[in-house]
């Protein structure tokens, strides 16, 4: 184990011989590191399991108590997965609630620099927060979702998988999976199809969720007929199946305000 003379760790955190302790960093009480995790220096971590392969970069703060007035000192821990990359000051609070709560992070996210994790999220595995991309307590971000610099996200919104969200976006409702969105709040710009074609989705798949999202943003009857409509149309797509599934499972609702249409090449 490679730990800078200036370091400061708790004697009851877990450290394999493999992890590179850099200058000034503090592991404080109830902290877990797997095989190989790096943290180059200054950061602050407690409370928190960081996974096989992480890299911290200087002034991160994982683990520490969540901005929630309710809290009152619960035994909570921020759970980080494997070969994640967590850039300078990036927050990332444990959680509030009973004893045993946690923050959940994925394996192979990146959280760029400035960006924020709140309590109680659930991030799924390579997922990406560009500069300054902040959300609030309880979020679920779906795998491989992409968050622009300086997008905000009111607690208890869930984020669909491999959407991609335009900086300087918000929203306090949720965003379906494979969506495009851009504006405060958050529009529907049909699907992410640079994305689903980098991820491998097929030709079909992409002509079958283009499809859908035409259907959806038309909003010439109501949602609910909509999705139906999607049920009996695509009976056997995964991908329109999961589509379907996550909005009538919303609470917070799906905006369907619509502004001019991006291309759809472009970011």
């Amino acid at each position: 184990m490679t730990v800078h003379k200036t370091a400061i760790i708790s004697d009851n955190a877990i450290i394999p011989t493999s992890c590179e302790i850099g200058p000034n960093v503090i592991i404080g009480e109830n902290v877990k590191l797997e095989e190989n995790v790096k943290i180059i220096a200054n950061a602050y971590i407690e409370n928190c399991e960081i996974g096989e392969g992480t890299i911290i970069y200087p002034f991160a703060s994982i683990g520490t108590a969540p901005q929630d007035l309710s809290y009152k000192g619960q035994k909570t821990k921020a759970v980080i997965g494997k070969n994640c990359i967590i850039k300078e000051y990036v927050t990332i609070n444990r959680a509030a609630g009973e004893d045993g709560a946690i923050t959940k992070v994925g394996n192979k996210c990146l959280f760029m620099a400035s960006s924020h994790v709140a309590h109680n999220c659930v991030i799924e595995d390579e997922a990406i927060f560009a500069n300054l991309a902040t959300i609030g307590g309880h979020c679920k971000i779906g795998k491989g979702a992409f968050l622009g610099g300086m997008s905000v996200y009111h607690q208890n919104v869930r984020i669909g998988e491999y959407v991609i969200v335009s900086g300087f976006s918000a929203t306090r409702m949720d965003i379906p999976p494979f969506a495009k969105v851009a504006g405060a709040p958050a529009i529907l710009h049909g699907p992410n199809i640079i994305g689903l074609k980098r991820r491998g989705f097929s030709p079909e798949e992409i002509k079958n969720l283009r499809e859908a999202y035409k259907l959806i943003e038309a909003r010439v009857t109501t949602l609910t007929h909509v999705v139906n409509e999607l049920e009996e149309k695509y009976p056997t797509d995964q991908n329109i199946k999961r589509l379907i599934e996550f909005i009538r499972t919303s609470k917070r609702g799906i905006y369907l305000g619509r502004a001019n249409k991006l291309n759809d090449d472009e970011v």
